[in-house]
Parts: structure tokens; sequence; C-alpha cells
């Protein structure tokens, strides 16, 4: 990740203002992990931004290096230049953060009070007239070194990953849709033009690679390390294990192939007819490797997980929202059958069959339901679908509560706390949509607003 970083001045101010801002922030970006691009001091009067001239080198500047960089910070040591950085972004198609200096209460005479406060308020109204999207958070003015500036540049940096990767993002769709489910019906075409482009395939294609894969292949034995790292196998024919791990295997090779970022599969009823297997333990795998899988073909989810992964910087899932939990209205049960990512299991799970379809296929018919319970903690919830062109999307944050259920529960689920569910519940059902919600660690709700809203053109609706 690297990011430009321009300084403004207003020519009045002394040089060590533009100085020390410089150093701040470069140290401020090392701390955050990111490298810093930066215009040679020597090009402009103190290497700041002051005038339109100095805006249009700046605007040079960037033009050299353009697509080396991920994002912009605007640094504003003082009041700045709104002209001057108004001919230097005006090309600007990255994700802008504002940063200001605080003025100090003992030093407000004029040799040393920066005015930035009230030079980033012009500023917002610049970029506002120019429909330039900014970042800009709270408190309103930071120091670089600050540790509220710091959670900001936290966040920039994942709204910046977020823009980055999911402008023409690719998700591959195995298998039709799945035949219950008219919920997960989507609009191709309105995926597209938020820049998500997806691919179709026949799970003959996935059945066809998994046929051709021999059986001393050394990759099997890579993927069955990982199957049992995730899932305790004690009780798994070896059979089950092969298959899931040829399954492993082929899906890989689809994703390497036609370079996929993200898998939307049809999870049955194919695969325990022909392989007796179900691909939960495999999906929770490459969820853990950041590479989102959603189960049940529900193919606009897979941007909701792409979403979360790239803000939180770890696995992703997606589960139904399954039940209620007697007559507590703020809690209800998130259910899937453990297609979870190891950073979203309290621990191993436990691989076993599918219930439902021992239910209808008899014993031996669809191993690989990974069973476990979520992670007590905060998460990040997601849902998406497409309606009238649109690409529409919910965001909430919630609390995985440290609580067991009935324990001839099946699969893998967490009992979630969400003030004021009752009202949310009635506006996605109200909203259209579906049973699914994609979860990640961690509270992540801004940088996934920022991110999808103001530079993706996604549409939000407030739960």
């Amino acid at each position: 990740m690297k990011l430009a970083l321009l300084i403004s001045n207003r020519g009045f101010f002394p040089s060590t203002v533009i100085e020390s801002a410089r150093a701040d922030m470069i140290q401020a970006a090392e701390r955050a992990g990111v490298e810093v691009l930066v215009m040679d001091s020597d090009l402009t009067r103190y290497g700041a931004v002051e005038t339109y001239a100095d805006g249009k080198i700046y605007a040079d500047f960037l033009a050299e290096h353009s697509g080396r960089y991920d994002g912009l910070i605007i640094s504003l040591p003082n009041f700045g230049d709104e002209n001057g950085i108004k001919e230097a972004i005006k090309d600007v198609r990255v994700p802008i953060l504002l940063q200001a200096y605080p003025d100090e209460l003992d030093k407000l005479d004029f040799a040393n009070r920066r005015d930035a406060f009230c030079g980033k308020l012009g500023l917002c109204a610049v970029l506002k007239q120019m429909k330039k999207p900014f970042v800009s958070g709270e408190p309103f003015v930071m120091h670089p070194l600050s540790e509220e500036f710091h959670r900001e540049m936290t966040d920039f940096v994942a709204i910046c990953r977020i823009v980055k990767r999911m402008k023409g993002m690719r998700v591959g769709v195995l298998g039709a849709r799945t035949t219950a489910f008219k919920s997960v019906r989507y609009d191709e075409a309105a995926m597209e033009s938020r820049g998500v482009d997806v691919e179709s395939l026949d799970l003959t294609q996935v059945f066809a690679k998994m046929q051709a894969i021999a059986e001393d292949d050394v990759r099997l034995a890579e993927w069955e390390t990982e199957i049992k790292a995730a899932s305790d196998t004690c009780d798994t024919p070896a059979y089950a294990i092969l298959n899931q791990c040829k399954l492993g295997v082929a899906l890989e090779e689809i994703i390497e192939e036609m370079a996929l970022d993200t898998l939307a599969i049809r999870c049955w009823s194919e695969m325990q007819y022909e392989y007796k297997i179900t691909p939960c333990t495999v999906m929770g795998i490459l969820n853990h490797r950041q590479i989102p899988v959603v189960c049940e073909t529900d193919v606009t989810n897979a941007p909701a997980m792409m979403a979360l992964t790239l803000a939180s910087g770890a696995g992703v899932g997606c589960l139904d929202v399954n039940n209620n939990y007697g007559t507590d209205e703020d809690k209800c049960i998130l259910f899937h059958c453990g297609p979870l990512p190891a950073d979203l299991m309290n621990g191993k799970g436990h691989m076993e069959e599918h219930k439902m379809f021992v239910k209808t296929q008899g014993q031996n018919c669809s191993w690989g339901v990974n069973v476990g319970r979520i992670k007590p903690g905060i998460v990040t919830l997601c849902g998406m679908r497409t309606e009238n062109g649109q690409h529409r999307y919910f965001v909430e944050k919630a609390e995985v509560l440290d609580i067991e259920v009935d324990k001839r529960f099946f699969g893998t689920y967490g009992v979630v706390e969400i003030p004021g569910l009752q009202t949310k519940l009635r506006h996605m059902a109200e909203e259209g949509f579906r049973h699914h919600v994609a979860i990640t660690t961690g509270d992540h709700t801004r940088r996934i607003r920022e991110g999808l809203s103001k530079y993706l053109g996604y549409t939000e609706i407030k739960l």
C-alpha cells in the first residue's frame, strides 16, 4: 500500500511548520505500515502547495506516478491554500484523507497559531463543490503522531484496500442458482455497474477437475493437513477426506485459471450425490485464506464478503440469520454448516455429516460439516442485494455472546446481540435482503460505508 502526501501551506507561515509536518506524516505512515510518495522538496517552496502554480506542479508529479499510489493524504499544518489544492487534485481518482493540525491553547498568538481547523472547513467545501469524496474523521483536527490519527490512518488504509481490490473484482459462480432459493436471484448487469465481473461455470467442470487429480498429487496432502487443522476428523471416513481435498485443489485451480477473487458455490445436492461430501470445511479454509466463498450461490453476498475481509484484514464467513433467542428481542442465533474461517471459530471444529441430507439420502452421504461455535466478541455484519440497477447493502455492528444453546443444535452457531434488532429485522425484510449475512471480527462499519458508498457507488440501506 502506497499513499501520496500533499502538504499545503498558507504563504506567510514559516518553513519549519512544513518541514515538521512532512516528518510527522512520514512517521505516521510508517507506523501504519504503508509507503509514502512525497514530491521532491526542491520543486516548490518548502516542497509544499501554496499557489495555483504549485498545484499544477504537484498534479504533474501525481500524473508521473499514475497507478503507483492507492490513496492521497492532504495535510494542513496551517490554513492551507484552496486554489493550489484544487489544481493539484483535479485528476485524482483515489480515496483522499484530510488531516489538519490542532492549535494549542497557549499558542494562539499570531506567530504560532495555525488556523488549520478553519482551513479544513474551507477545503471540505471546495472538495464538495468538485464532487471529490474525502475521508474526514473525528476529532476534526488531529496531530499526525496522536493515537486518534493512527486509528484514522488505519481506517483509511483499509478503505483504500477496499476501493483498490473491489474495482474489477471477479466472482466465480460454480453451478446454477440453488433451486430451492429464489431469494438469491441477482442482477448481473447491476453488479457489473459496480465493477464486479461475474463468471459462471457448471458444476460438471468442477467435478471433471476433481476426477483428473491423481491420488498421489502432493497438493492433496497439503489440503489434508489444513482440513485436519481446522476440524477434528476422527470420525470421518478416508474417502470423504480425500474427496474434500480434491475439491480444494480443484477450486484452487479454477481460481487461478480464471483470475477469480471470490466464489459462489451451489453446495447441494450434487456434491452429496456424486462425492458424498459437503464443501463447508473446504470453504472455511479458503475464507481463512481471505479468498471469500459464499454457499448456496448467493452471488450478491460475495462482494459483501470481499468488502469485509478487506476491511478487517481477517477471514470472513456467511451465515443464516436463523433463529430467535427465546423472548429476548435484541438477540438471535446465526447459524450455518461450518464454512467459517479459524478467525471466527471458538476453537477447532468437529467434522460431521449433514443431518438434513442424511435424513433424505441415508448415512455416509455428506461428510464435511464443521460443527462448532462462533468466537465471542464484536463483529461486523453485512448483506447485499441488487435492485433496479443498484447494488444495495446494509452494515451493522453486533456482539457474539458467550452463550451455548441446546447441545443438539446442528452446525456452527453464535448468539448475537444487536440493539433494536426487531426494527432492523423488519427493515431488512421490507427491503428484500435474503436470510444470509456476511460476518467478520471487529467493528469495521465505518470502513465499509466509506469504501462502498463514497468511492464505489454502492447504495446503503439503513436498517
